[in-house]
């Protein structure tokens, strides 16, 4: 079969001020082993060196330089300027090894929407810290609506795992650019499903980058309330999104789903021990929201029985433990760096038994 027989394969890389990582995202891109590929490079309004660095790429990409407007005004931009039959978003951080092109268009079918591969997590110099997401969480595939509908999430990956059908982007972009400026990717996962279906692909397709810069990082050896109430109003804006898409397509939605969601009532619940004083939602409080996170893991999670307990003696010590305990047990729980050796040990033998 020729070049030309092939479905056409955009790479879309958005890019803000991420010289020192832009060159490898770009060569990873045209270095792919599928032939039948286009690179998109979108430079969001960077004031570092980037668009010198695009420049000399001539007409082996795309460029769109555009003012910045971020992650989704990044994305809908290089939408317009693709011509891809499949779609691949790629952070300007990360970068794919040369057969993820090759993996995800063998891996498509008629009737696919979305797909989602695992990455390589790795260190700002490319060092392997750990897959992503986590070996022992599974992708939820195939019609991943009724979890959607139920619960307003399913096991997916991040923007540079996820890959989509031109015609269901076609469905909905333009991403809404003043909501999500970043993590974007976000609303796509969130409504690209009720336009088909959703394929797993195992096979790590390329690496994330975890350093100090990126949007949800956490730097140094203690969490800000402010990191919590970004992801607590990220998700709200996703279930606007959720409940217009479901509402237009007439599908009935749980009117309590995103209390099953254990990881939205857990940044609630964090939020809510971090910052009282200014958490906005009257009728939650500590111990409500303690006993909604241990019903989510027993009734809507499909961990081990292990992990079950472990999380739920969680949600119960962060709803009924001490402040001062408490921040302790949150940086704990996020930050690995801050914890004791011993803690390690636990997580590890509880995240290995249960493979």
């Amino acid at each position: 079969m020729s070049s030309s027989d092939l479905p056409l394969a955009s790479i879309i890389i958005n890019n803000y001020n991420y010289e020192s990582f832009l060159g490898q995202a770009i060569d990873s891109a045209l270095n792919q082993t599928y032939s039948n590929t286009e690179v998109v490079v979108v430079d969001d309004g960077s004031k570092d060196a980037s668009i010198e660095i695009i420049k000399n790429y001539s007409d082996r990409i795309i460029p769109v330089i555009k003012e910045n407007g971020g992650q989704a005004s990044a994305i809908n931009a290089g939408f317009e300027a693709s011509s891809g039959d499949i779609i691949l978003f790629l952070d300007a951080d990360d970068y794919f090894f040369p057969n993820a092109v090759e993996e995800i268009v063998s891996a498509w079918r008629d009737g696919a929407a979305q797909a989602q591969s695992r990455l390589n997590l790795v260190d700002i110099d490319g060092n392997f810290i750990d897959l992503h997401p986590a070996p022992e969480i599974s992708f939820d595939k195939g019609d991943v609506t009724p979890l959607l509908l139920s619960k307003g999430r399913y096991n997916t990956a991040v923007t540079s795992g996820v890959s989509f059908s031109r015609s269901a982007l076609e469905k909905i972009l333009p991403i809404p650019e003043d909501e999500f400026r970043i993590s974007a990717d976000g609303y796509l996962v969130t409504t690209a499903p009720f336009y088909g279906d959703v394929l797993a692909i195992e096979t790590p397709i390329g690496a994330r980058r975890k350093h100090g810069n990126n949007s949800w990082s956490v730097a140094g050896t203690s969490l800000k309330v402010q990191q919590f109430r970004k992801s607590f109003e990220h998700d709200f804006y996703r279930y606007k999104y959720l409940k217009h898409t479901a509402d237009s397509l007439g599908y009935e939605i749980s009117p309590s789903f995103a209390l099953f969601d254990y990881l939205h009532v857990q940044d609630r619940l964090v939020y809510i021990r971090l910052s009282p004083q200014d958490y906005p939602i009257a009728d939650d409080s500590r111990f409500s929201l303690a006993v909604k996170g241990i019903q989510a893991i027993l009734k809507y999670s499909q961990f081990s029985p292990k992990r079950k307990a472990l999380m739920c003696f969680w949600f119960a010590w962060l709803g009924l433990a001490p402040k001062a305990l408490v921040e302790t047990s949150i940086n704990w729980r996020f930050i690995g760096n801050s914890r004791p050796e011993w803690i390690d040990l636990i997580l590890k033998k509880v995240r290995y038994s249960t493979n």
